[in-house]
């Protein structure tokens, strides 16, 4: 069956030191990775690793140096590098930090609001179809006129999730999504994310740093290892560990008492 999305031989670099040096910092080298659909795919590694790249590849934000990016088996730039519209409405993206995602000029609804405005919806049905998200997500549409970054920590990513569903998409990229979020939220906003690929069947890639909110949440996992994706069947069974993957894990859990 075609991936939903696959990344094969990706190499990407980042120039160093100005526009007219030629020095280049390799970021990706042959990586690879695949998403089926209604998949949630966790991507797994230390800040600098190459995970957000990845995700700004996926969303077609910038061309790999070398290596294709393929949407349901077509690449997804053309001959001229541009991503076609139906790919970008496709693949949606909740970020980290929801207060540096939104403007605090815009209302609650105005967020929501800004993927469908292509859709020249008349008022009444735009705001419908904006009530209806924010219920989606467990907020109250009477909120909708508020400003946005009068809400809390958790309403916002909330909020900005049901942005990202706004235009039916087949993927979002959960970058770091869960992160800035206090613990009880963050398990309420991972049940909420479960629940929406449960009833939509959207795909999640789920890049993040903190091994503990990958189980019971992610089918499969990559971690990232000396600049490409390596798949790990079970991150928290025996065996032979990839050493970023080993790093993270010694992280949280406790170390086994030592005999005698």
């Amino acid at each position: 069956m075609t991936p939903l999305l696959e990344m094969r031989g990706i190499h990407h670099a980042y120039r160093q030191g100005g526009l007219l040096s030629r020095r280049r910092l390799p970021v990706l080298e042959d990586a690879a990775l695949r998403i089926g659909a209604g998949e949630c795919v966790a991507l797994l590694g230390p800040t600098g690793s190459g995970k957000s790249t990845l995700g700004r590849l996926m969303l077609g934000l910038e061309p790999p140096d070398a290596g294709a990016v393929l949407f349901e088996g077509q690449p997804l730039r053309d001959a001229r590098g541009r991503v076609a519209p139906a790919a970008r409405r496709a693949i949606q993206a909740v970020f980290q930090d929801p207060f540096a995602a939104t403007s605090p000029r815009l209302s609650a609804f105005a967020v929501v609001a800004e993927p469908l405005l292509a859709e020249r919806l008349p008022r009444p049905a735009l705001r419908e179809r904006v009530a209806g998200l924010m219920r989606a997500v467990g907020l109250d549409p009477a909120m909708m006129d508020r400003l946005a970054h009068r809400l809390s920590g958790g309403q916002l990513q909330r909020l900005c999730i049901a942005r990202a569903l706004a235009p039916a998409p087949r993927l979002v990229l959960l970058d770091e999504a869960v992160n800035s979020l206090d613990l009880e939220t963050q398990a309420q906003v991972l049940a909420l994310l479960h629940r929406l690929r449960r009833e939509t069947g959207v795909a999640y890639l789920f890049v993040t740093h903190d091994l503990r909110l990958v189980r019971g949440f992610a089918g499969r996992c990559y971690v990232m290892q000396e600049r490409r994706p390596v798949e790990v069947p079970d991150p928290f069974g025996p065996g032979p560990l990839p050493t970023t993957l080993a790093a993270l894990r010694a992280a949280i859990l406790p170390a086994r008492p030592r005999p005698g």
